[in-house]
């Protein structure tokens, strides 16, 4: 799927600048089962989480700054690809977030906290 937006964002950028092709995003990460995994396991997949969201913040804001260089002058059909890459962009970030949580919750349940005396 990425692939084939990534074609018709070139098609319909033709005379616009490519540079918007130029908004990748970042790939991404796979999730540790937290019902088996060790605690640096989760660390690592914590900072992998963390490093993706900054990765795919910053190519949120290089689809809103082509729309914006774009400005007025660029169609319709090239607009309204830049939005919809952009809310896919936050869908995903949302769900590799929400991922990610229910793994520290399935950490968690398997490795409960010793009881504070």
């Amino acid at each position: 799927m990425k692939v084939l937006t990534s074609l018709i964002l070139t098609a319909i950028a033709g005379g616009y600048g490519l540079a918007a092709a130029a908004c990748e995003a970042p790939s991404p990460v796979s999730m540790p089962d937290g019902a088996t995994s060790t605690r640096e396991q989760m660390l690592a997949a914590q900072a992998q989480v963390r490093a993706y969201q900054a990765s795919m913040n910053e190519f949120v804001a290089c689809l809103d700054s082509e729309v914006d260089a774009q400005g007025e002058q660029a169609p319709a059909e090239f607009k309204s690809l830049m939005v919809e890459r952009h809310n896919a962009a936050v869908t995903e970030m949302e769900a590799v977030a929400a991922a990610f949580n229910e793994q520290l919750r399935a950490f968690r349940a398997a490795n409960p906290a010793p009881a504070a005396n």
